[in-house]
């Protein structure tokens, strides 16, 4: 464990080192390729850091300005993600168990990730503003969580058809040996041998959520104060230059968690595996 967290800082100045070497080494010798490198395009990254803590117009710190908007995305992604994530496993099931449903549905499912999310989004988002379902209608950060779930399920849909069928046909055949039900087979065998391909789809899925739910910010009636996007759309021009940095600080948060979920997949099939050895 301390060897992991000593790796982190590691890779941190490693990254930084790059940066800082591929700007100095382009700006020296003047090359232009694949872009010219200068102050606006490739800056320091101290600098970057640094225009995180000037204050706005309203004497409010950008760093806070920017967390608050980004939470509330962050919170319409992870709702995304989880409505997506259960609806592509659910769907996942049931396609690795009927072939006929898989051989009808599959091809769909596959159809529906060639639609580009930019024209899809303002479709699904206003149009479900118009939608009433006995008195009740979703809320702007609901339905932008509609188009996080979309783009979340196929990944979870595809891999858990993938890890429901890589079971160990010996191992299938010892369950049905012992008369052990389709329910016992499923979450006894099915799923801990399609725990790696879970996890593998959830890393997409965790990023899909959040494009989703940026997209989806965008032709919703959000307020500036509320969602990432909207308030880029509507803060200063200063705070607009600089938003892609807090984007990319939440990048580190879900990496480890990631990594720790594949880690923790890897060991359940591993001892799945030496179970059966035994």
């Amino acid at each position: 464990m301390a060897r992991r967290v000593a790796v982190l800082p590691l890779v941190l100045a490693a990254l930084w080192g790059l940066w800082e070497g591929y700007r100095a080494l382009w700006i020296a010798t003047g090359w232009t390729r694949p872009f010219k490198v200068d102050d606006i395009t490739m800056p320091h990254l101290h600098g970057i850091v640094a225009q995180l803590f000037p204050r706005t117009s309203t004497g409010q710190l950008l760093l806070d300005y920017l967390f608050h908007p980004a939470l509330f995305t962050a919170k319409e992604a992870a709702v995304g993600f989880a409505v997506g994530a259960s609806i592509g496993f659910a769907l996942g099931v049931l396609l690795a168990h009927f072939r006929v449903l898989a051989r009808g549905l599959m091809p769909y499912v596959v159809a529906s990730q060639t639609i580009p999310i930019i024209a899809i989004a303002p479709i699904v988002v206003v149009g479900l503003g118009s939608l009433t379902i006995y008195g009740w209608t979703p809320d702007d950060w609901e339905r932008v969580t509609v188009i996080a779930s979309y783009l979340t399920f196929f990944p979870v849909t595809v891999n858990t058809v993938r890890g429901l069928q890589s079971v160990d046909p010996r191992a299938l055949e010892l369950m049905h040996s012992y008369a052990a039900s389709g329910w016992s087979i499923l979450w006894k065998l099915r799923v801990p041998s399609a725990l790696p391909y879970l996890f593998s789809a959830f890393k997409v899925a965790a990023t899909a959520s959040v494009v989703g739910a940026i997209i989806g910010e965008a032709p919703s009636s959000i307020s500036s104060s509320s969602g990432r996007a909207a308030s880029v759309s509507r803060s200063q021009p200063r705070a607009r230059s600089h938003v892609s940095v807090h984007a990319t600080r939440c990048a580190p948060f879900s990496s480890p968690v990631s990594c720790w979920s594949s880690r923790s997949s890897s060991t359940v099939r591993e001892g799945v595996r030496g179970t059966r050895g035994s």
